[in-house]
This record gives structure tokens, sequence and C-alpha cells, in this order.
């Protein structure tokens, strides 16, 4: 198969059963990789406490963390919808 035959599949038509789920220990063995500088926007949202108090004890630069783990997801899931 080519790579467009393959980029030409629905989701639904390529076998991922040899792919493990992801568990908790995928989180456990994580590192954040931070995305080069971007545009930014601002905006208001609003977080659960615990979250943002563990982001902040890992120190200065947690929102970044945060927008690379959001990121992560982003791209994780970008291609399935």
């Amino acid at each position: 198969m080519t790579l467009e035959e393959l980029a030409a599949l629905p989701d639904d038509a390529i076998d991922t059963s040899d792919i493990p789920e992801l568990d908790e220990n995928f989180w456990k063995n994580a590192s954040i990789v931070m995305p080069n500088e971007r545009d930014k926007t601002q905006i208001t949202a609003k977080f659960d406490t615990d979250m943002v108090r563990w982001f902040k004890r890992q120190g200065r630069g947690y929102q970044g963390r945060m927008n690379a783990v959001l990121r992560s997801y982003y791209k994780a899931q970008r291609n399935s919808r």
C-alpha cells in the first residue's frame, strides 16, 4: 500500500489491534516536549484548582507546560475526527 492509499483510508478501516491502549503507565513515563514558539492568543479559562497548583509547583513556565500537554492531546486527536 502506498502512503497515498493509506492516507485515503477512513480511520475505521485501519487495523489498530496491534497497538496497545495507553494506560496510567504512559503518563508516568511521559515527558513534556515544549513546542517551538508560536503565536499566542490570550484567553480566560477555568481549570481545576488542583491541576493549576500541580503545574505551578513545577516552577516557572507552567502555562507553557499546560499548553504543551494540550497540544500533545490535540496532535493525537486531530486526525481521528
